[in-house]
């Protein structure tokens, strides 16, 4: 058990660690931050100002950091996922309990290695499934779980990854290349897969899986089409334009730093003439897939498709979950319930919910859990570490599948 408030320190201050750590901005008596660290000294400084944590309590690197470690009872680990491992389990060697943003790691034996560490120790170890906290999704389990609709038999479930999102993050961005990162199935759906096992109760049998890099390569560039967009001649006309999504409609600029005596103007323009975002999406250095599917088999021969698609304007989540007794669909805004026989359609709208910030508050509910199961002393997460590397466990089998042709069965 833990006294309040919990102390927390963070190693990554990008957005996600704002994000949860909002918690401690509207819960003080619950959680506060007892140190940052961070490479980026605009990200450090910003975070240092906000929370008013000293200098003293301030590193550069996670290596210095464990050298003198501050005394706390948890560090929320927000870095790169190539830099999740390392400092994580440094994190449990030396006595801290983790919130841990996924995916977990970028191999299934760290992952695990991560699960076993945490055992040993006694220690807890959350990872950031947000959709088990989101209102919608909470819904649909309970409707589920309430028994009414019978047993699940399949499941279809898309995620509509939106062109703007796609080209920011996988194209342009970050997340680009497996290697650095991780392939893109882990990197943006092992929350899909998270919650396809959680809805279901049930562990995965087999599974294939297709997909490919198809269209943002440089062989489907345009004829005239140059290496940046800022002067490019079909820029006008392309629908992949990054002066259009960041200099036009300021779209996804919210974690570019701006430094001091600059303007964000400034910066974006900056970024379109020489940073990784001003790139030509078919002549930048991406590898990772616009499209997958991933189908599976369950047990109790419950089925499963899953298709992530990067070419749509939408950025959502649906799901069709048919029962034997009825069926559940919805968009993460309307979810409707229907029963073979005996009642009406049963209509739940979360429409304005879905507009709320922190994922309609679910950022801030996955801290809330992570602060209660260590003051408790109960050690029950809803997404802890060993039910989180199944759902990887499935993502890096489905790489498998993919590049292979097989079908993986799973143990």
């Amino acid at each position: 058990m833990t006294e309040c408030p919990v102390s927390i320190v963070v190693i990554g201050a990008g957005n996600r660690t704002n994000k949860y750590m909002e918690y401690a901005i509207r819960h003080p008596e619950k959680l506060v931050l007892a140190g940052i660290v961070e490479p980026n000294d605009i990200r450090r400084e910003n975070m240092a100002r906000k929370f008013g944590v000293p200098a003293s309590a301030c590193f550069t690197s996670y290596e210095d950091f464990f050298k003198n470690p501050i005394p706390a009872n948890a560090i929320l680990i927000g870095t790169p996922e190539n830099e999740h491992y390392h400092p994580t389990m440094m994190a449990l060697e030396a006595g801290y309990n983790i919130l841990l943003e996924k995916p977990i790691a970028q191999t299934l034996e760290e992952c695990r290695a991560i699960a076993q560490k945490a055992r040993e120790k006694g220690l807890l170890v959350g990872v950031c499934h947000v959709l088990r906290f989101h209102p919608y999704f909470l819904k649909m389990k309970e409707v589920v779980q309430s028994g009414e609709l019978g047993q699940i038999i399949s499941i279809n479930h898309y995620a509509e990854i939106n062109l703007d999102r796609t080209t920011h993050g996988y194209v342009r961005g970050l997340w680009n290349r497996a290697e650095k990162t991780n392939p893109m199935l882990l990197a943006k759906c092992c929350h899909d897969i998270d919650l396809l096992l959680w809805l279901t109760g049930k562990k995965c049998r087999k599974l294939s899986s297709f997909g490919s890099l198809r269209w943002f390569r440089k062989e489907n560039a345009p004829i005239g089409s140059s290496d940046r967009c800022i002067n490019c001649s079909v820029e006008a006309d392309c629908p992949f334009s990054a002066v259009d999504l960041y200099k036009n409609r300021k779209e996804w600029v919210r974690n570019f730093d701006i430094p001091k005596g600059m303007t964000l103007d400034e910066v974006i323009d900056e970024e379109l003439l020489h940073g990784r975002y001003g790139r030509c999406v078919y002549h930048c250095d991406n590898d990772v897939v616009d499209h997958q599917i991933l189908n599976m088999e369950l047990e109790d021969e419950i089925t499963v498709t899953f298709a992530a698609n990067a070419f749509t304007q939408n950025d959502f989540r649906s799901t069709h979950i048919k029962m034997t007794h009825g069926e559940i669909d919805g968009d993460e805004r309307i979810l409707r319930v229907r029963k073979f026989r005996g009642s009406k359609e049963q209509i739940f709208d979360f429409s304005d919910i879905v507009r709320q910030p922190y994922h309609a508050g679910a950022d801030l509910y996955i801290v809330e859990d992570f602060v209660k199961a260590l003051e408790e002393g109960y050690g029950t997460l809803r997404t802890n570490i060993d039910k989180s590397v199944e759902s990887h466990r499935i993502c890096f089998e489905a790489e498998t599948s993919r590049l292979t042709g097989r079908t993986i069965f799973l143990d």
